[in-house]
């Protein structure tokens, strides 16, 4: 997905309302400020109550299309266009207690919202994006890929963090 295509989805959703963090490795080059690789996808994190300038955002685009991919869940799915236009959300309920909630609010998958607190730039677009020390934990507990370990790279030597075990 080239800059152009996530910054035009991201200003697409502020229109239409919707108040998205960034994450994945299009979060990673937002928090580094620069575009290290090439992105097949935009991660975004949004709370429930935003899925329907979520949705007038992305049809505006013509991303109206749900891509099945395993593991899918009511709160994390991808949506496209037919094309290379894919966004990848992930859907949250805030607690009211500092605490978000991922997914419909059962079990405990909970984190802080600072979480989501991160600020970076795409481009000349500043966003929202997840807090560096919580995209490295979320680069954590699946198959890693070479572009995982540099993006896990660059954000130790970035933020001054600890490389995680698995990644060393």
């Amino acid at each position: 997905m080239p800059v152009e295509s996530a910054t035009r989805i991201l200003s697409s959703l502020a229109e239409a309302g919707a108040d998205v963090c960034v994450g994945g490795g299009w979060g990673v080059d937002a928090l580094l400020e620069q575009q290290t690789r090439d992105h097949s996808d935009l991660d975004l994190w949004l709370e429930v109550a935003d899925i329907e300038p979520l949705f007038r955002g992305m049809t505006a685009l013509g991303i109206d299309r749900i891509l099945p991919w395993p593991g899918d869940r009511p709160w994390n799915f991808v949506l496209h266009d037919g094309g290379a236009l894919r966004v990848d959300l992930h859907f949250y309920t805030p607690l009211g207690d500092g605490r978000l909630h991922y997914g419909a609010v059962t079990g405990d998958e909970t984190f802080p919202d600072t979480a989501l607190r991160g600020t970076g730039r795409i481009s000349t677009l500043p966003v929202r994006c997840e807090d560096p020390e919580w995209s490295l934990r979320w680069h954590q507990g699946y198959p890693q890929r070479a572009f995982d370990r540099d993006d896990v790279r660059r954000l130790c030597a970035r933020f001054d963090l600890a490389v995680p075990d698995a990644y060393r």
